[in-house]
C-alpha cells in the first residue's frame, strides 16, 4: 500500500473534545510584569463592527494608507475587588496562607455564594506579618452583570486575578488598597496593549466525524454501503478496542479556547458611539465602558471573555492606533 503523505484530519491536540467545566475560563499561565498592578480583567462580548483606521504596521505595503480592520466589542463594567490571598510555598506548589476580606461587599455577591456575617478571614496585620514567607498575592474579584442590559442575569462571575509586578510588599500593598474598590478596565491595559483573550466557544452539540473532524467523503465504490460520512476504519483486529485517536462523532463547540497577542484599539465610556442602529443583534445596547479588540475572540454574544496581558507578545509594536472611524451601521440581517 503507498505510503499517505497527507496529515490526519484534525488536530489531537485539544482532546478530550468535551463540554467545559465552567463558562468562566480558567487561566493557569500570567505574565510577568515590571510594576504592581491588577493581571487581567473579564467583560462581556456585545457583538463585531469595523473601524477605518491608519495602517501602522511596520513594512506593510499599505503602511501610512486608511485600512478597513473588523473589530470585537466587549462591554466591561467595573470590576468588584472583595478579597486579598496571600500563599506561601508548600510542597513544591502553593497554599493559601491568609485571606481578607472587604467589609462593604456589593449586595448581588450573595446571589453567587454564601456571604459570611461575621468577620471574614484574617486582618491586614496578619498578611504583613507574613513577610518573607509570601510567594504570591492575588485578589478575588467579581463582576457586575446586573449593569449590563445586554446580559439576562443578575448572578456575579467570581474569579481570581493575581497582583503581578513589582516586589512581594508592593503587591500586597496595592491589592489592600483596592480592596472594597470597583476596578475599570483602564487601570489595567492602555491603548495598543497586546492581550490574551480566553472564552468558551459556540457549543454544537453532537456533531460527526466529518464535521467535527474533516474526515473525507466515502467516494466510489466505498460509498455503496450508504455510509457515505462514517470513517472507513476503526482500527486493526488486535487490540480489541477503539483507539481515542480515532475520529468519531461527539461534542462538538463549547470549549475554552485562548487566542493570543490581540490589539486593543480603543477604550470608550459613552455606549452610544459604538452601538449600531437597532442594537446588537441577541445582546442589544452598550451601556458601561467598552473596549474594541481586533479581529475576533471567542464565544458567542452575551458570553463571559477573560483577558490578561500578552504572554508571548514577541516583537511587536505597542502604540495608540489611530481610528479614523467606526461603523454604527444596522447589523440587522447581516
Amino acid at each position: 500500500m503507498a505510503t499517505i503523505h497527507r496529515p490526519r484530519r484534525g488536530s489531537l491536540a485539544y482532546s478530550p473534545r468535551k463540554r467545559a467545566k465552567s463558562e468562566v475560563p480558567r487561566i493557569r499561565s500570567w505574565p510577568e510584569e515590571e510594576k504592581a498592578r491588577i493581571a487581567g480583567f473579564a467583560g462581556y462580548k456585545a457583538g463585531m463592527t469595523h473601524v477605518m483606521m491608519i495602517d501602522d504596521r511596520p513594512r506593510s505595503l499599505t503602511e501610512g494608507m486608511e485600512i478597513s480592520t473588523p473589530v470585537t466589542v466587549l462591554e466591561v463594567p467595573p470590576m468588584n475587588v472583595v478579597a486579598v490571598r496571600a500563599y506561601e510555598s508548600y510542597n513544591g506548589g502553593l497554599r493559601p496562607a491568609g485571606e481578607l476580606w472587604a467589609e462593604n461587599l456589593s449586595p448581588e455577591l450573595s446571589r453567587a455564594m454564601t456571604v459570611p456575617k461575621k468577620t471574614r478571614g484574617t486582618s491586614a496585620d496578619d498578611l504583613a506579618a507574613l513577610g518573607d514567607d509570601i510567594a504570591d498575592v492575588r485578589v478575588l474579584v467579581h463582576t457586575n452583570p446586573s449593569l449590563v442590559s445586554g446580559i439576562p442575569k443578575k448572578v456575579p462571575e467570581i474569579m481570581e486575578m493575581p497582583i503581578n509586578g513589582g516586589s512581594m510588599k508592593d503587591r500586597l500593598s496595592l491589592a489592600q488598597s483596592l480592596l472594597g474598590q470597583q476596578v475599570p478596565v483602564s487601570s489595567v491595559f492602555e491603548l495598543g496593549d497586546l492581550v490574551d483573550t480566553s472564552a468558551v466557544t459556540k457549543g454544537k452539540g453532537t456533531q460527526g466525524p466529518v464535521k467535527r473532524w474533516g474526515i473525507a467523503l466515502a467516494k466510489r465504490k466505498h460509498a455503496r454501503t450508504g455510509k457515505v460520512r462514517h470513517v472507513g476504519n476503526l482500527g486493526p483486529w488486535n487490540p480489541s478496542h477503539i483507539s481515542w485517536r480515532v475520529p468519531q462523532l461527539g461534542q462538538m463547540g463549547y470549549h475554552q479556547r485562548t487566542e493570543y497577542n490581540k490589539r486593543l484599539m480603543f477604550i470608550g465610556t459613552d455606549g452610544s458611539k459604538i452601538t449600531p442602529e437597532g442594537g446588537f443583534p441577541g445582546y442589544g445596547i452598550v451601556r458601561n465602558q467598552y473596549i474594541l479588540i481586533k479581529g475576533s475572540v471567542p464565544g458567542p454574544v452575551k458570553r463571559l471573555v477573560r483577558m490578561r496581558h500578552a504572554i508571548r507578545p514577541g516583537k511587536n509594536f505597542v502604540k495608540a492606533p489611530e481610528l479614523l472611524y467606526v461603523s454604527q451601521e444596522s447589523k440587522q440581517g447581516v
